[in-house]
């Protein structure tokens, strides 16, 4: 039996792509989630084909930028299930630019989604898991956070933000009080909705010449539940997953 059974997975990002994926992959596992999105509609059908299916999961629209709806969703965790197992950072957007086109907009939204997001959730359930000697924190980077390319600046200014941020936290709670694990997921190029945010049709039209075929959802999802399960005094500190054509 998978020892995610029965852990409280609160997950941000969770109403498609990887965090759906992921949804589904921890839910056949045994897992207990708690659903974090911005778009109700998709949260709800997910949650509901969950339960369906025999899983548990609860969902609370959030945005990500907010961090009191991000200690609200915590709360939530907290009066549902008593408990917060794990916390899957993964909101993201990726509005990739060439600099000179100045779309400031976009990379305000950027930090705030990708940065402050990601500190918000950390502090929405970093009390909890110190209070119950126990909890894992996952962030979701990318391969953009150890490269960059023209385009890529600010994204992988943020993405390489995430990085740091979790390492730090990584040496600041690998105590035995705390007992916190913490992941890195940094996944190359997977089919998602996040090229849809692109508005610079340069960049868009390099990325439509490219004959490279991405990853898929399920694979990051499966990476994440291997993180998860492996034994608590078992840190899996940091994974890279990229097609296996993709050069940078």
């Amino acid at each position: 039996m998978s020892n995610l059974k029965d852990k409280v997975v609160l997950m941000t990002g969770a109403s498609s792509g990887i965090g759906e994926g992921t949804a589904k992959e921890l839910s056949d596992n045994g897992a207990k989630l708690v659903l974090a999105a911005r778009r109700e509609e998709r949260l709800q059908e997910l949650t509901d084909e969950i339960n369906q299916n025999g899983g548990d999961a609860v969902y609370k629209v959030t945005d990500v930028t907010s961090r009191e709806q991000l200690q609200e969703l915590a709360q939530k965790a907290l009066d549902q299930y008593g408990r917060i197992d794990v916390l899957v950072n993964n909101a993201g957007l990726m509005p990739l630019s060439f600099m000179d086109k100045l779309k400031i907009d976009e990379w305000d939204k950027m930090v705030d989604v990708n940065i402050k997001g990601v500190l918000y959730g950390v502090a929405a359930v970093l009390p909890t898991m110190r209070e119950q000697k126990a909890g894992h924190i996952i962030n979701i980077s990318s391969v953009a956070g150890h490269t960059v390319g023209p385009g890529m600046s600010v994204y992988s200014g943020t993405k390489h933000a995430v990085r740091t941020i979790t390492e730090g936290l990584r040496q600041e709670e690998a105590l035995a009080e705390s007992n916190i694990r913490t992941t890195i997921i940094s996944p190359g190029a997977v089919a998602t909705e996040l090229q849809e945010t692109i508005t610079d049709e340069d960049v868009l039209q390099g990325l439509k010449s490219s004959n490279m075929t991405p990853i898929q959802s399920k694979d990051i999802a499966s990476t994440i539940r291997y993180a998860i399960e492996q034994p608590e005094e078992v840190a899996i500190n940091e994974i890279l997953v990229r097609p296996t054509s993709q050069q940078g």
